[in-house]
């Protein structure tokens, strides 16, 4: 298959401003895709080559793809960064220069194939050891110089990390179940699989091959983490325990990183809740897991939480984000070290846990897990009153906890992987009174600054997350709360997922000086929610014609590295804390 189909596709969901458009357009080059390399057209167009927690990356900087585009082009790289700096994309930047170098020499190479495009990227990504850099910078300079001008702009892209098409994991299941298992009413089960396997190019590769029947075939296997399952957010004890049908389990949430271990015999492997690789920057939390784990083969969650070793207080996650480095970590782990608090058991001893109510999985953890100073099992307490839960709230917060996690033990409250529901139920001290409490918002646009602001963002447009429409809601514009260091960074953090029109996934009425694709995601503090007519948040929800706005918001600090954008807050998150903010309002009265 010749990679310019997947470049003029890439092209045509690049142009697009309407979400179903973008998944028709997937689907067509899903239909032309022969099945044995589906799974690499997947990969590609999530702007990588494996799965998330593969930890090979084609690692190309901006800096040394410059040096790339000028030795395939036979340009200066001091022409090359001047385009740049006009174009703001690299991959544009190859596309011009290469269309220049095309009309001069008329010359016609043989169609790149996708998997020419893969296996040299794949080359890419795996040379190491010494002269690699030079490796790398060749292959892909060959790369360049047998592409069209169109399908280097997407090589260069896929090879920075920069592709920008903003294509959704659930776009592409909704891609799959059309191209593959006759509508989109088959997508549950292709997302079960998913879910399980965190694997899209898999999922891909085993339905079109396989069919629909064989996606019941994936079973929860050890070394592939599951997509973690997430909590919805209310305000009171009397409002949490009424929705988990007046009984719950509550958990000490803690101000930690969540990991997900995975056990096979003696090996720990830990993935971040972006499902990446991060067991090397935790050597001290694998040792830990290795010792407090008594199943020989066993998938269990936990928070990471940094510890004062003196005195065994609980350090905030800001502490603990030191650890998110390729060097030095050592040191950092004899500066940061951290305890275990376990929380769930999705797999163990041959059996999977998914599919079994939360008590049974808090059984078999209280069975295989061996607590000491280091590895605990979450303080939790069963409840149906509210003033048990209410007091066992304040008691986490006093030993440095941020709040609680209250979670079902139904019949039915089984691990809903992938899923943001109501069986689990966040309850932190924010939520009680009306936007004291922050919220995790998605960077869709930016608008120029002016005065001391002017060569950056002056504001950002801030958008919560819609997951019924797989969608991006604008619900602010955040201009205050940046220092000068924010401001003199965030283009350089931004640029890399501008885009040249509002994407596709994002409703938005205003209209902003930059669009970017759903990726950076902020904390962000407000006054209150209010009505909007501008902003599209939870739009008619209310009231016909009006959204939802955050009044006054303020950047805290915080980029939320550690969140995709679909982990940001939701719409619905937001109506019910605007729900709440009225009835507190009328109450008061």
């Amino acid at each position: 298959m010749d990679f310019s189909l997947t470049a003029k596709c890439y092209e045509k969901v690049e142009a697009t401003t309407k979400r179903l458009e973008m998944t028709d357009l997937l689907v067509d080059l899903l239909k032309l895709t022969p099945e044995k390399i589906v799974d690499k057209i997947v990969y590609l167009t999530q702007g990588r080559l494996y799965p998330n927690f593969v930890n090979i990356e084609i690692g190309i900087a901006e800096k040394l793809a410059i040096q790339v585009v000028a030795r395939a082009t036979g340009k200066a790289e001091k022409e090359v960064r001047e385009d740049l700096a006009r174009t703001g994309d690299i991959g544009e930047t190859a596309r011009i220069f290469l269309a220049k170098k095309t009309q001069a020499t008329l010359f016609k190479s043989v169609p790149l194939t996708v998997a020419m495009v893969y296996d040299d990227l794949d080359r890419i990504a795996r040379a190491s050891g010494v002269g690699s850099m030079d490796k790398k910078l060749n292959l892909l300079a060959g790369l360049l110089t047998r592409a069209a001008p169109k399908e280097a702009k997407y090589i260069v892209r896929i090879a920075t990390g920069s592709l920008r098409l903003g294509i959704a994991d659930m776009t592409v299941l909704d891609a799959l179940a059309i191209a593959y298992g006759g509508g989109k009413e088959a997508r549950g089960i292709l997302e079960r699989a998913y879910n399980i396997s965190s694997d899209l190019g898999t999922v891909a590769k085993t339905v079109a091959e396989k069919g629909l029947e064989a996606m019941k075939e994936f079973k929860v296997t050890v070394g592939n983490p599951i997509r973690p399952m997430l909590a919805e957010r209310l305000g009171s004890p009397e409002e949490i325990l009424e929705k988990l049908g007046n009984r719950c389990i509550a958990e000490f949430k803690y101000d930690g990183e969540r990991v997900q271990a995975h056990k096979k015999d003696n090996l720990i492997t830990l993935f971040s809740r972006q499902l990446e690789n991060i067991t090397d920057q935790y050597p001290d939390a694998v040792e830990l897991f290795k010792k407090g784990i008594k199943a020989k083969d066993a998938i269990l969650e936990a928070e990471c939480v940094a510890i004062d070793v003196d005195t065994g207080a609980l350090k905030p996650f800001q502490e603990l984000m030191h650890r998110r480095r390729k060097h030095g970590i050592r040191e950092a782990m004899e500066e940061y070290p951290v305890s275990l608090y376990v929380f769930d058991v999705l797999y163990a001893d041959g059996k999977d846990y998914t599919l079994k109510p939360y008590p049974a999985r808090r059984e078999k953890l209280q069975e295989i897990v061996v607590e000491d100073a280091r590895v605990k099992i979450v303080e939790s307490l069963i409840t149906d009153n509210v003033r048990d839960l209410e007091l066992f709230f304040e008691k986490s917060i006093e030993s440095g906890c941020e709040g609680l996690i209250c979670k079902s033990i139904a019949e039915d409250s089984v691990y809903q992987a992938g899923a943001r529901g109501w069986m689990w139920i966040k309850y932190k001290r924010d939520y009680k009174s009306e936007m004291i409490d922050t919220i995790d918002l998605v960077v869709v646009g930016a608008f120029f600054g002016r005065g001391k602001r002017a060569g950056t963002y002056g504001a950002l447009l801030l958008a919560a997350y819609d997951p019924d429409d797989d969608a991006f809601e604008t619900v602010t514009k955040c201009g205050t709360g940046f220092t000068d260091e924010d401001l003199a960074k965030l283009p350089e953090m931004l640029n890399r997922h501008k885009v040249t029109h509002r994407h596709a996934r994002v409703k938005s009425t205003l209209e902003t000086d930059v669009w970017f694709e759903p990726s950076i995601v902020i904390e962000v503090l407000g006054a209150e929610i209010t009505l909007s007519p501008v902003h599209t948040c939870a739009m008619n929800s209310i009231r016909k014609g009006s959204g939802l706005a955050i009044r006054f918001p303020r950047f805290t600090g915080n980029y939320r590295s550690d969140k995709s954008a679909e982990d940001a807050t939701t719409r619905h998150e937001i109506l019910e804390m605007y729900r709440k903010q009225l009835k507190r309002f009328s109450g008061s009265r």
